[in-house]
């Protein structure tokens, strides 16, 4: 059996579809299909149940899954030690984050790194979802928690500091109370944030206008007069519709934290990348 399509069984495994395999691995929904049934050929046996909701692993399937995992942490592993080994200062960095952090605070780090190192080209990957570095998803990643995964290099950069934020247009609140005032908060459903319960604390009178679990999207919505929010401050003191009140105690800080897989630590473009970060961010 072929890593290439042990890879393709994995993905519909994990997936569920033949699409959703095809959009993981950039590949064509018939190519995926055809190397499926090529395999299941292969083996003389079914592998997937088709079902009306998508794929499901047969016994057959599930027996060898285990093994198929084995497999790609072993190919995994080579081409990260591989990658490591790479002199050159060329080639793809991929940099992962939250998008507050992608817009806001990576910006002037890749522009230096960009002008410094121009044969690098860099992929930028925010969102909620928390890439794999083992799986080579991201070779860098910053998050607001340390990383927990085995194998990874991580440093605590700095203690990023938060504001609350109003409309330029908008009176200021009244500090413990909050009567007649609105707030923008955190979508919590993901776990609790520490400066959304700090704002509901500091105005404890005022209602909730609304939720969300971007940045961005709360710092727009605090222009528009919706509400006050609690922005980092890189992101609310670069809005310039919006302005930082001025109360008794700031906002709780939280950590930034940078990681990458210990098989790339002698990637030198991704050494040069750290450097960089090192230079621009840590306190």
């Amino acid at each position: 059996m072929e890593w290439s399509d042990v890879r393709i069984f994995l993905a519909i495994a994990r997936s569920g579809t033949l699409g959703a395999a095809a959009r993981l691995l950039h590949l064509s929904h018939p190519t995926i299909g055809r190397r499926l049934r090529a395999l299941e050929d292969a083996t003389g046996q079914v592998l997937f149940q088709r079902t009306a909701e998508g794929f499901v692993l047969t016994e057959e399937g599930t027996a060898i899954l285990p093994l198929a995992e084995q497999m790609e942490d072993s190919a995994l592993t080579m081409e990260r030690r591989l990658a490591g080994e790479q002199q050159q200062l060329e080639g793809t960095l991929r940099v992962s984050s939250a998008d507050w952090f992608g817009a806001y605070v990576l910006p002037p780090v890749i522009a230096d790194y960009s002008r410094e190192y121009p044969h690098v080209e860099i992929e930028v990957l925010t969102g909620a979802r928390l890439f794999n570095l083992a799986q080579r998803e991201a070779d860098v990643a910053f998050r607001i928690v340390p990383f927990d995964g085995p194998d990874i290099v991580q440093r605590r950069l700095t203690q990023m500091r938060y504001g609350a934020y109003v409309a330029n247009a908008s009176a200021d609140p009244v500090e413990g109370n909050g009567t007649g005032s609105r707030l923008i908060a955190m979508d919590t459903s993901t776990g609790t944030f520490p400066d959304i319960d700090w704002l509901k604390t500091r105005f404890p009178n005022a209602s909730v206008a609304m939720q969300s679990n971007n940045r961005n999207v709360q710092a727009q919505m605090c222009g528009r007069g919706l509400g006050i929010a609690v922005l980092p401050r890189p992101v609310g003191d670069q809005v310039n519709t919006i302005r930082r009140l001025d109360l008794s105690e700031d906002p709780p800080g939280r950590e930034i934290w940078m990681g990458y897989h210990r098989d790339l630590r002698r990637l030198h473009r991704l050494r040069a990348f750290v450097d960089i970060v090192i230079k621009h961010l840590a306190d």
